[in-house]
């Protein structure tokens, strides 16, 4: 493979990965996302889009399950082939060609993905009631669900790269999960250190989406069983404009791009003595 090209050879690994994903029956990926967007969506969608406390709820929930699903797409895919990948890389395999054939499969395994996702969500939570600032508020919302679950697998590849073993990538999953859930802002008020370090979170971009797209500053808190309403405080992340819908997706667009070329040097300074 020594004088292939980049291109060919891409072609040729993403054959040979979409072959693997059929015999190792690709279906149960989709079987999975249904059933993690059929519980999230009969939990959070009634109360959708009523007040501040349940429509912000709802995004997390929905921004959490998005990136859970993508990152067990493929946490387990470059890892569990070390060895393969090494024996192929002294025969002229260009690491940059193998990882974007994997991305290339994880792009439309997503969005089938994400299809499944945002139909369950939709029978479930009426979009119709939400904001929108470009072309509707399901295209606007879908492309945000399929920014994340896309972003979260090339996140996966990344942390099998860098994994010696699957056991390894599965151990450091629920640590990679945990600091999404906790910098994407909801959960906590993150300060300092803290709120930097979200800016490179995937949850933090897409709550910021999804919030901008329904306009969630301009909905109320209702206090407790008291009836009490009151407006809810301003959240710069949610402004309902244009600028920071494009600032989202392209953020999650740049962190994504970040995570594929680590994945490469990561691969690239492990076989280095090949």
């Amino acid at each position: 493979m020594n004088d292939t090209s980049f291109m060919v050879q891409t072609h040729v690994y993403f054959k040979k990965i979409f072959r693997i994903a059929m015999r190792e029956k690709a279906w149960k990926y989709m079987i999975f996302a249904a059933i993690i967007s059929f519980i999230v969506a009969t939990i959070t969608g009634g109360d959708m889009f009523e007040n501040y406390d349940s429509t912000n709820s709802g995004f997390f929930t929905l921004t959490s399950a998005c990136i859970w699903i993508g990152i067990f797409n493929s946490i387990q895919s470059i890892c569990k082939e070390h060895e393969i990948i090494r024996a192929e890389y002294r025969q002229g395999m260009k690491i940059s060609a193998y990882i974007f054939a994997n991305i290339q499969w994880q792009a439309l395994l997503c969005l089938v993905q994400s299809i499944i996702i945002f139909g369950i969500s939709c029978i479930f939570m009426d979009f119709s009631k939400s904001s929108h600032l470009i072309v509707s508020p399901y295209v606007e919302n879908f492309v945000t669900v399929y920014l994340l679950v896309f972003g979260a697998s090339v996140l996966g590849i990344m942390v099998s790269s860098l994994s010696g073993t699957p056991t390894t990538a599965m151990t450091i999953m629920p640590f990679v999960l945990i600091i999404q859930l906790i910098m994407c802002g909801v959960l906590f008020k993150l300060e300092g250190f803290a709120d930097g370090i979200s800016y490179i979170t995937l949850s933090k971009w897409g709550m910021s989406a999804f919030g901008s797209v329904a306009d969630l500053n301009s909905y109320d808190i209702v206090i407790g069983d008291t009836n009490l309403v009151v407006h809810a405080i301003h959240n710069d992340s949610y402004d309902h404009e244009i600028s920071r819908l494009v600032i989202a997706w392209l953020s999650i667009l740049g962190i994504t791009v970040f995570n594929a070329v680590v994945s490469i040097l990561a691969l690239k300074i492990k076989n280095r003595d090949s």
